[in-house]
């Protein structure tokens, strides 16, 4: 029985074969190698005590509409002033209102990194990425094999860009840590379903290793969804629906984080799981 992930990947290929039509992948990488060099992630995030992404969102599967955002880069804009240290944009259009045009919007105007947030499924999307200034690509381990998870995320690494590894599960969080994972979000929706549980992050966000950043995803709507996480030891929470509705995106990232912030310095951090890395 096909779930609403399938449903969404199916539109994605669709979508992205004809992107590969209208655009080569010499020509791409051309446009690649000419962006601006992709900005520096871990040692950004690592280097606060609690971080916020900022997300520009117009709609999702599960709620439909949420904000016209005529201008994303406005928004964008918003989020930096009010101390975001990325800025994710949606750029699946079908299930989502997003477009690259809203990545290109978005990293002209703000000076921290940009996730592309996205369903990649095709080394094809990673380049793109990286032609339209993404510092960062999503990598959803639920959608992917191994195979294709550790082609895409060598081959970000090689055009300079960091890679935000999304898991649901243990056993998926598992393979992001094979993977050696240096971002891991955790989920808190079932993208099979579509139901939401910040259980999810509490449960998991513990078990991932230190060295790692650890960042809680959807779900998250008020000061105490932000105390919970971070007392669960989450390095960063990804917010999008509830800024985009909130109507102050400004005063409310920077509220977050100062509430994520006083709680990582109280909360215990994640035990180390023998899991090493030498840094970016």
């Amino acid at each position: 029985m096909a779930t609403v992930l399938d449903s969404i990947i199916d539109g994605v290929c669709e979508d992205l074969a004809e992107r590969m039509q209208a655009v080569t992948w010499s020509e791409l990488q051309d446009q690649a190698l000419a962006a601006a060099p992709a900005l520096e992630v871990y040692n950004t995030l690592r280097a606060r005590d609690f971080s916020i992404i900022s997300e520009v969102k117009r709609s999702s599967p599960s709620k439909g509409f949420l904000a016209d955002i005529a201008q994303p880069e406005v928004l964008a804009a918003a989020y930096q002033a009010g101390g975001a240290q990325m800025i994710s944009v949606l750029t699946e259009k079908r299930r989502f209102g997003g477009s690259l045009a809203d990545l290109d919007a978005v990293r002209a105007e703000v000076t921290i990194p940009v996730l592309r947030k996205d369903f990649m499924v095709d080394a094809y999307q990673v380049l793109e990425a990286r032609a339209h200034g993404a510092d960062v690509i999503l990598l959803i381990v639920a959608a992917l094999t191994d195979g294709q998870m550790s082609e895409m995320y060598a081959q970000a690494h090689e055009l300079g860009m960091s890679v935000l590894v999304e898991v649901h599960d243990d056993r998926e969080l598992e393979r992001a840590i094979d993977l050696d994972a240096e971002l891991i979000g955790v989920n808190a929706r079932n993208l099979k379903t579509l139901d939401v549980d910040l259980a999810t992050c509490v449960n998991l966000i513990p078990k991932i290793p230190t060295d790692c950043i650890a960042v809680a995803e959807s779900g998250i709507s008020s000061l105490q969804d932000i105390a919970l996480l971070a007392n669960a030891s989450a390095d960063v929470a990804l917010i999008g629906e509830a800024l985009v509705t909130g109507g102050a995106p400004t005063e409310t990232v920077r509220e977050w984080t100062l509430e994520g912030a006083k709680v990582r310095t109280t909360a215990h951090d994640r035990t180390p799981v023998g899991h090493h890395k030498d840094g970016v």
